[in-house]
């Protein structure tokens, strides 16, 4: 399960883990920060430090052969084999890398890719044909829906969702110069619609919408509209400012 905590002293100390030859995540418990008010988990602050805390060990997942899932990709000589919380669905032609960790109530649809150091929380939903490149934080009650690309070094918070063919970058300056990998950090309770495309770094701000077919340049604050082409941002309107029933 993705864990976030708002402070250091939130933190008991840390236990690191070797993910692989760019990044190293720090596995532990974190106390309870405040509550959610939908389900009363351990949720996202406005600036935190991001934790992770295994599933409890499963017995090992296994699959028809006819639905061709592979389950644990070796990458990298020392990476390890994916751990899946319990009572996971996990459809056809589905790929999953080493050095993932994802929570209980998985679900995905077909087709789906999962690159090396994801960490997916509770309640997540994957739909068919959606790609995670890989070092990527998805928390509790997510709902992607299908063909969504989601770059590198992205982080969607809890109770997101984000609608069919929606397209995240993380390059600036695609195949021109040398640019740190920046992806989107999609805020708690945020909803993207469909066919939306947002540049690379774009930050949306908890509780805000994105209108379908959007094209997002700058980061949306919260409980704002982003609507349009490229995107205007105005205030939501006080009847959306809820939060999603996923």
């Amino acid at each position: 399960m993705v864990r976030f905590s708002s402070s250091l002293e939130d933190k008991r100390p840390a236990r690191k883990v070797n993910r692989g030859p760019e990044f190293d995540y720090e596995y532990f418990n974190a106390s309870k920060a405040y509550s959610n008010p939908v389900n009363d988990r351990v949720i996202y602050q406005q600036d935190y430090d991001s934790t992770i805390e295994e599933p409890q060990k499963q017995n090992q997942l296994t699959f028809d052969l006819k639905d061709n899932i592979q389950l644990g990709v070796e990458y990298s000589p020392n990476s390890k084999p994916p751990v899946i919380g319990g009572n996971p669905i996990i459809r056809s032609n589905s790929i999953i890398y080493n050095d993932v960790v994802i929570g209980d109530n998985f679900r995905t649809g077909h087709n789906v890719v999962i690159r090396e150091n994801t960490n997916i929380g509770d309640d997540v939903l994957i739909g068919t044909n959606t790609v995670i490149e890989g070092d990527v934080i998805i928390g509790n009650d997510v709902s992607i829906q299908s063909n969504v690309y989601i770059p590198t070094n992205s982080v969607i918070e809890d109770n997101v969702f984000i609608g069919p063919c929606a397209c995240f970058t993380n390059d600036k300056y695609p195949v021109r110069i040398n640019y740190e990998l920046q992806g989107p950090r999609i805020r708690r309770g945020a909803s993207i619609g469909g066919n939306t495309t947002f540049l690379s770094n774009v930050e949306v701000g908890e509780g805000s919408i994105v209108a379908a077919g959007a094209i997002v340049i700058h980061s949306v604050p919260p409980f704002y509209l982003a609507i349009g082409t490229p995107a205007r941002i105005k205030p939501l309107p006080d009847h959306l400012k809820v939060p999603n029933k996923l």
